[in-house]
């Protein structure tokens, strides 16, 4: 099922700050990186300039990552009074532990709300609702 906004409402953009303008860069290009520690080997999100594990700011790097992950937990969002106005209910906000062991947050795409499942093998996808966005999202994958 498909992400559908409804006309006329603004979207949401994210935040962007010079400690995670490296990843929003990155999903413009298509591509998905994290932030990673090069001292403790330690991956994070959200970015910051200090590496939570061993407070190293000299050695923190942006890295690809897989893409892929596993459906942690999720929300469906059927109720008007409930969802963002500008997107167009049923929709499904789902927490991603990936591969590397961070986990965030996007909506899933291609699966209808009753289909998602915890559990459930997703990847990154993307998708510019309009000029000058692009959002990174998820999609379910095969196991």
């Amino acid at each position: 099922m498909p992400l559908e906004y409804i006309p006329g409402i603004p979207i949401l953009r994210p935040y962007v700050d010079p400690d995670n303008q490296p990843f929003w860069d990155a999903v413009d290009r298509h591509e998905f990186v994290l932030q990673r520690c090069s001292d403790c080997d330690v991956y994070f999100q959200p970015p910051r300039p200090m590496c939570p594990h061993c407070l190293s700011m000299d050695s923190l790097e942006w890295v690809p990552s897989s893409g892929r992950g596993e459906v942690y937990s999720f929300v469906v969002f059927a109720a008007d009074r409930m969802a963002y106005p500008g997107m167009k209910i049923p929709y499904v906000v789902v927490l991603v532990e990936m591969e590397e062991g961070v986990r965030l947050t996007a909506n899933i795409v291609d699966a209808e709300p009753d289909e998602v499942y915890i559990g459930m093998p997703v990847e990154v996808t993307y998708n510019s609702p309009m000029e000058g966005l692009t959002l990174y999202q998820f999609k379910k994958r095969a196991s």
